[in-house]
């Protein structure tokens, strides 16, 4: 069965956290959504290797945190939008680096 690449699993994660903290106002459970991401992509990379994880982890929520700040300039969707963009193609080099493609047999 063909493996999901990571940027299918973080790009979710992220507009998905932001969805929730937009609607319940809630920080907390919007950082779960994005921890759902990251589980699920951190295994993968850190098969490769524990500090590619931990990166790849770190930027991704750097990416997250830069959406903030970046919202006042631009507005919230364009924001997000440019982080998640960022974030999905972080995680496509994760991937790449960890040397999962998401083609079948990978």
């Amino acid at each position: 069965m063909p493996t999901i690449p990571s940027p299918a699993l973080i790009a979710p994660a992220v507009l998905g956290g932001y969805a929730v903290g937009r609607s319940t106002g809630n920080r907390r459970l919007a950082g779960v959504a994005l921890v759902a991401g990251l589980g699920a992509a951190l295994p993968r990379w850190g098969r490769r290797s524990p500090a590619l994880a931990a990166a790849l982890a770190l930027g991704t929520v750097g990416l997250v945190g830069a959406s903030h700040p970046l919202s006042k300039r631009v507005g919230p969707w364009p924001a997000v939008l440019t982080t998640t963009a960022a974030a999905a193609a972080l995680a496509a080099v994760g991937d790449r680096l960890a040397g999962r493609s998401g083609a079948a047999g990978s």
